[in-house]
């Protein structure tokens, strides 16, 4: 089987804009000014702002060339581990762009909006329903607001019971978002070690829980793709000191349908609407990071909410112990959508085949990468699979030359030096959206890159070299940006 590919084809060079731009070319047309002129400021006159002008067509095709050197999960395989990169099934998309969704202004009176209203009330039951918790709210933009969510629902019950605290435990198996999302909310971050299999130990969280630590944030499963297996156990340790059990369900593709949160001990719980429910993501959004809770936290949920009264739903502020507004409006409504949309779909059947189909993806890709690579542990995954490049480094090659050299043969390279539990790391979700047939030719490229840093590290090194671009320098680039059309500063 040949593993390659990536093909020479139709690809052009494009310039930046401010080389490809010429004075007087206008791409727009103004509305008639129904204002005053006003004069520019003086600071602005003296030097404007450097912006190139294009005509549409130039600025048209500028964009399509940019698209068409992008990778995404329409093209290719993308198993970035931890953000579930998984096809977009293109039915969610019509449902999403319905002109009563797509051009529905956010400030229409509720009599005008009742579908939207109602969409969102059920969308709220649905995932109390998948997840086992009692009520939700969708406002939060992203998995890290919704991190940040939970963390002002913790801070406010505790405030209400009259016993603030100022602690919060955090694994070293949990996403790198939870620590900041606790430190906004003016907590302190203390790390709780995993025991040798990966996992948390209760015993580790029992020595560190006290009257002072508002609780624990627990990613399950974990960034290792390791189902937190004690979490029931810990769950009661912690509520016996009075605390609250806050869940990271970015990693929830894996247990759709098959881990009840609630009966298990999670008080508040953020999902990712743009990955575990299959809606586009990436390159910065948008995204959804609904926050699910238990009964006794519902009255801190963000406002306004929808309520359902006499045969019609409405906007609601009246929550006195809300946390408050996250966001204007109804949150990321057309990534809302597209979320009820596939729920619809799948039905309660097929999301618990979506879990079983990604554990067995990852599974399999474990088993046929750890011939030649190093695995962080030799057990059963859930929905990722970590490796290392300890048994590359002897020759010279490192996971960064690994995941450059990956996208020779076509396929992007994996979420590399996460967790940072594993040195090295290589972290692969394959997501439940993979065939076995695309699962073997990259198994056989990582086989091939195996080889070449055994017997010709070199091309590691120097990779990618097929791509239309080589290497970049990195740490240039995060040190001195190009942001716009004038020189770098020496």
């Amino acid at each position: 089987m040949n593993p390659v590919q990536a093909a020479a084809g139709l690809v052009f060079e494009e310039p930046l804009l401010w080389e490809r731009g010429r004075p007087g070319r206008m791409g727009y047309s103004l509305p008639r000014r129904d204002v005053e002129e006003t004069p520019v400021p003086e600071a602005l006159a003296a030097e404007p702002p450097e912006i190139p002008e294009l005509s549409e067509v130039d600025l048209v095709r500028h964009y399509v060339r940019l698209s068409q050197w992008n990778v995404a999960v329409d093209t290719a395989m993308y198993p970035l581990g931890s953000c579930t990169m998984k096809y977009n099934p293109k039915t969610n998309e019509r449902q999403a762009a319905l002109p009563g969704f797509a051009l529905a202004h956010p400030l229409l009176p509720e009599a005008l909006c009742q579908g939207a209203l109602e969409l969102i009330a059920a969308l709220e039951c649905l995932l109390a329903e998948i997840t086992g918790l009692d009520a939700v709210s969708l406002q939060p933009g992203a998995g890290a607001q919704g991190e940040l969510a939970g963390m002002l629902i913790f801070h406010a019950f505790h405030r209400r019971q009259g016993r603030p605290r100022s602690k919060i435990l955090v694994p070293d198996t949990a996403h790198g978002t939870n620590p900041a999302s606790a430190a906004l909310c003016g907590y302190r971050a203390v790390p709780v070690a995993s025991g040798g299999q990966g996992i948390l130990e209760p015993e580790a969280v029992a020595r560190l829980m006290d009257e002072e630590t508002a609780g624990i944030m627990i990613t399950n499963p974990n960034t290792l793709g390791l189902f937190e297996g004690h979490v029931a156990e810990i769950a009661r340790i912690v509520h016996a000191k009075g605390g609250l059990v806050y869940g990271d369900g970015a990693n929830m593709n894996a247990v759709l349908g098959r881990v009840d949160l609630g009966r298990i001990g999670v008080d508040v719980l953020h999902l990712n609407l743009h990955k575990t429910f299959a809606t586009p993501h990436g390159g910065g959004g948008p995204g959804a990071g609904p926050v699910c809770v238990t009964r006794r936290l519902a009255p801190f949920l963000p406002v306004p909410r929808v309520v359902h009264r006499e045969g019609r739903f409405f906007w609601s502020e009246d929550f006195p112990l809300s946390i408050g507004k996250l966001q204007a409006f109804w949150g990321n409504f057309g990534v809302l959508v597209r979320a009820y949309a596939y729920i619809l779909s799948m039905g309660a059947n097929h999301l618990e085949e979506v879990s079983r189909l990604a554990v067995l993806n990852a599974n399999y890709l474990r088993v046929g990468l750890r011939g030649d690579y190093e695995p962080a542990h030799d057990r059963p995954c859930m929905h990722e699979c970590v490796f290392s490049d300890a048994r590359q480094r002897p020759h010279g090659v490192t996971t960064l030359d690994i995941a450059k050299r990956l996208m020779d043969y076509g396929f992007h390279p994996p979420t590399v030096y996460f967790p940072l539990v594993v040195p090295g790391a290589l972290m692969i979700e394959p997501t439940e959206t993979e065939s076995k047939e695309m699962l073997d030719l990259f198994l056989a490229a990582m086989a091939a890159i195996a080889a070449e840093a055994r017997e010709q590290p070199e091309l590691l090194r120097e990779a990618p070299r097929r791509c239309l671009r080589r290497r970049l320098d990195e740490v240039q680039a995060a040190r001195k940006p190009r942001l716009t059309g004038s020189p770098p500063a020496p």
